[in-house]
């Protein structure tokens, strides 16, 4: 199967997240565009602290009611995928790029990052 382009329209969605989260004080470690095998399609991969649950239905539903509030209605929220911060992708990120200088706009892909294959990245922060 061919995987579907990240469009614009996409990057500057996934911006508007980051933005929402930002302005609730809620800086994500983590927020990228990946192309995931698994999935067959572009998830927006978020990581912070606050959404660090034993209940992902929380942090999910914490997520898209500041989303709603930011005025991201659901029909134009992204394909979104909470990650821990404990997870070890999101570990292997911020070891591999949590100190670089700037990461935004970066391009990653056809490697493996920690336990997942990513096809195709598009980042915004790895802190």
């Amino acid at each position: 199967m061919d995987k579907a382009a990240l469009v614009s329209v996409d990057i500057e969605r996934g911006r508007k997240v980051i933005e929402i989260l930002d302005r609730a004080k809620l800086q994500p470690a983590v927020a990228l565009w990946a192309y995931l095998p698994e999935y067959e399609d572009w998830r927006l991969v978020l990581s912070a602290r606050h959404f660090d649950s034993p209940d992902p239905r929380g942090a999910y539903r914490r997520l898209y009611e500041l989303l709603e509030d930011g005025g991201l209605t659901p029909d134009r929220t992204p394909p979104l995928m909470i990650l821990p911060t404990a997870d070890p992708f999101v570990k292997e990120l911020r070891r591999i790029f949590g100190k670089a200088k700037s990461v935004d706009g970066m391009r990653l892909g056809g490697q493996m990052i920690g336990p997942r294959f990513v096809d195709d990245a598009y980042v915004y922060t790895i802190s």
